[in-house]
């Protein structure tokens, strides 16, 4: 399968902006995060770069960050195909996360301020009017800044570092899951481990935490692994 996208929504990028090399990389990202562009998809640089207006400098190097990333692979005689995202590439970040979120949630307990606490009870509030309304992708997407938060409140720059690149594959999973998830288990989830941060648990915020990445672990691979529709949501 060629790139393709809908020419509604086909805005140049900006060939002259000082951070278009950022841009382009986040835009070819997010497409692949929102399952634009499946699992498959062959992207071609000569027409990535027609479809944004710019060169194919930046195209290349963004293609060549996220195949480093693991969102590309390159493939013989097709070149680079966004690489899918199997139940074994969700065991490999669910290891990764139980320890560094569990981390996350101790630290978070420790250190969030109550200005960044109010934050974090307003996006739970909104992620629970949009779950109890039906909008599960909303819910999902407000579900995922949820875990963000929980990070840049630990307060420690190099966990921050560290789960940033796996915030985007972290986004991916959910989008793939989103369409068969229950929003209501996750915001409970949250909320209890929202309550933990807020009083200063350290050891209930991270029980809770990597309890929680186990119990999403389960359902992530029942999910993965049953039939996808085209848009590569299951």
């Amino acid at each position: 399968m060629t790139v393709h996208r809908p020419t509604a929504s086909a805005t140049a990028v900006g060939d002259t902006h000082p951070s278009l090399r950022e841009r382009v990389y986040v835009e070819l990202r997010e497409r692949i995060i929102e399952a634009e562009y499946p699992a498959g998809t062959r992207l071609v640089e000569r027409e990535v770069a027609e479809e944004l207006r710019v060169s194919r400098v930046p195209v290349r190097e963004a293609m060549q960050r996220l195949e480093s990333e693991g969102f590309l692979t390159v493939q013989p005689r097709r070149g680079s195909v966004v690489a899918d995202f199997g139940p074994q590439d969700a065991e490999y970040l669910f290891d990764v996360r139980e320890n560094l979120e569990g981390l996350a949630a101790r630290l978070a307990a420790r250190h969030a301020t109550p200005a960044r606490l109010r934050d974090l009870e307003r996006l739970l509030g909104r992620a629970r009017k949009a779950a109890e309304a039906g909008r599960l992708r909303e819910a999902v997407s407000l579900n995922a800044d949820f875990h963000r938060q929980i990070v840049e409140l630990s307060g420690n720059p190099l966990l921050v570092e560290l789960m940033a690149p796996l915030d985007s594959r972290l986004r991916r999973l959910f989008r793939l899951t989103s369409a068969k998830a229950d929003g209501e288990p996750m915001c409970g989830a949250h909320e209890r481990l929202y309550e933990a941060v807020r009083d200063r648990d350290e050891d209930g915020a991270e029980a809770l935490a990597r309890a929680h990445v186990a119990d999403t672990r389960a359902s992530a691979a029942r999910l993965l692994a049953a039939p996808r529709g085209q848009d590569g949501t299951v």
